[in-house]
Order: structure tokens, then C-alpha cells, then sequence
């Protein structure tokens, strides 16, 4: 895949019983903050920005901190847009609504 940036949106839905759904989705959001990829996080969804493989890298992360850390079963809902000719930023999406 190229090197220009794109952006990723994950939300983590935990299907658990054992601990509250939101203390797993803590522990996913401190994984993406420590990552150093740009992002910002949302009441639904957390969005990344980055290159392709940096923004991949981070979701294969926080899926696999999840099932390393013994969460039972959750649902990871991905988009990711990728733009082939040059970077794609949320601010170029966004912006006008500021």
C-alpha cells in the first residue's frame, strides 16, 4: 500500500458479562494514545490518522489487546478511507463544520 495518509474510524462494542463494556473500551483508547498516531476520540467511535500501515498496526493492536487480556468476544467496527492519489485527512472532511 502507498505511504499517503489515511483515516480509520474503530468503535469497540464489548459483549461482555464479567466487567463493565467501558473499562475495555478504556483500555483500547489507552493503547491508541500510546501509539503516537494521530487521533481523536469520540462519544461512538475513535478516528486515526496516519499511514496505512501505522493506522492498520493500531487496530490489529487494540483487537489484540483485547483477546490477549481475556476479553470474552466484542465486535470491531472498522471504516477506513483511503484516497489513492495523495493523503486523506479528517480536517480536509471536516473543516467547513468548524
Amino acid at each position: 500500500m502507498h505511504n499517503y495518509i489515511i483515516n480509520a474510524s474503530i468503535q469497540i462494542v464489548p459483549i461482555v458479562q464479567d466487567r463493565h463494556p467501558y473499562e475495555w473500551v478504556d483500555e483500547a483508547i489507552a493503547l491508541i494514545q500510546q501509539s503516537g498516531i494521530k487521533h481523536e476520540t469520540g462519544p461512538f467511535a475513535t478516528v486515526l490518522e496516519g499511514d496505512y500501515n501505522a493506522v492498520m498496526k493500531v487496530i490489529h493492536d487494540v483487537n489484540e489487546l483485547l483477546y490477549s487480556r481475556g476479553c470474552a468476544e466484542w465486535i470491531s467496527n472498522v471504516q477506513i478511507q483511503i484516497r489513492s492519489g495523495g493523503d486523506m485527512t479528517a480536517d480536509e472532511k471536516t473543516e467547513k463544520f468548524r
